[in-house]
């Protein structure tokens, strides 16, 4: 959506039509996010590039590419926020299942450098030339809050346009796709309720989850998969007035991460968290569910939960609150106990003790 830097760059989930012969889209899309994940996790590229290739280059995502949108109503929307080092398509497990349950949602690639890799374009000679943006590392020396205060804030920002460009393209005004693809975007004009908007998203998505709602009342709630806090500001708290749901993993969090997400809690707006057990940081990405049990284990992408009830538990559960919050009338209330922490998986609130002291 627009080619520049200062366009929005997302994969868009909806429900759509089942179609004969439609092609499944790439999990990766191409090489250069292999060399970006290199980057981020700090090995070779040439030898991850082999490694990654063998092991993810195969996957598609379970859903149709281009496939003619399914009409049923007007659609909630969600913008999702992916975690540090990740892009735009490892979180099809979630996207792809709130789009079958009749939303409409943008997984917003980020531009801050925080992604892996992305791409943006700019104009050569009447053509498009495709620019590489990598994850950007510390600097020998540097502090790391400011860095990371002003991605959050540039993130935040980056859901809000993706929520306009969404709007332009309810409203029927003409949008310039650079990937030229097949799909008729025109289906989707008056396709969405714009009333129904939340926001979601993993780790550094998560943070980025609580500085939108911060910024733009239009998102009525937050989802916030195992957040990194450290991004934030505590001065940013006060000034949200929407419901937020913390869904967190057992093994990532600590006392003071938890602390800061309890600084949010509020007497009058409904603010909720679960801890989910056997899960570890990397059970709400797709690297959970493709690889082997062993690698899995070692690369600390997979808890001892089985990755599928894992996944299954925090959508469910996010449907709920989805529904309880943007005032829909699915049936998605049969999994209201789960928002309170009412399964053998799941653990109310958090695993971490934190201490209060008064003083």
């Amino acid at each position: 959506m627009d080619h520049t830097a200062q366009g929005s760059f997302f994969q868009l989930y909806y429900p759509c039509q089942e179609t004969q012969n439609a092609e499944k889209p790439d999990w990766v899309p191409c090489r250069e996010y292999f060399n970006g994940l290199a980057d981020f996790i700090k090995i070779n590229r040439t030898v991850s590039e082999r490694i990654f290739n063998h092991l993810f280059g195969s996957f598609k995502i379970p859903a149709y590419m281009d496939a003619p949108f399914k009409s049923d109503g007007k659609c909630p929307v969600v913008i999702f926020s992916h975690g540090l080092g990740a892009f735009r398509t490892l979180y099809s497990a979630i996207c792809a299942e709130l789009a079958s349950q009749g939303f409409i949602v943008a997984s917003v690639e980020h531009r801050d450098q925080s992604a892996s890799a992305t791409y943006y374009f700019h104009s050569a000679q009447d053509n498009l030339v495709k620019e590489w943006m990598y994850y950007r590392t510390l600097k020998h020396g540097e502090s790391e809050f400011p860095l990371r205060n002003k991605q959050v804030k540039q993130r935040a920002d980056e859901c809000i346009l993706a929520l306009n460009k969404l709007t332009e393209i309810n409203s029927g005004i003409p949008v310039q796709n650079a990937l030229k693809t097949q799909f008729d975007w025109t289906t989707l004009e008056n396709s969405m309720d714009l009333c129904r908007i939340a926001v979601m998203g993993h780790s550094f998505g998560g943070a980025t989850v609580i500085e939108a709602l911060c910024k733009e009342v239009k998102f009525k709630c937050g989802v916030a998969l195992d957040t990194w806090m450290f991004p934030l500001q505590d001065e940013t708290f006060p000034h949200i007035k929407q419901p937020i749901f913390f869904i967190n993993s057992e093994k990532f969090q600590w006392a003071g991460n938890i602390s800061r997400m309890k600084k949010l809690d509020s007497a009058v707006i409904q603010r909720k968290m679960i801890t989910i057990r056997g899960t570890v940081h990397q059970s709400f990405p797709d690297f959970t569910f493709l690889t082997g049990n062993w690698i899995g284990k070692v690369m600390k992408l997979k808890g001892e939960i089985d990755p599928e009830i894992a996944i299954d538990l925090s959508n469910k559960a996010t449907l709920a609150f989805l529904q309880r919050h943007l005032g829909l009338e699915k049936n998605f209330n049969q999994w209201d106990p789960l928002i309170d922490g009412k399964d053998d998986n799941l653990i109310p609130g958090t695993n971490v003790t934190v201490l209060q002291s008064a003083i």
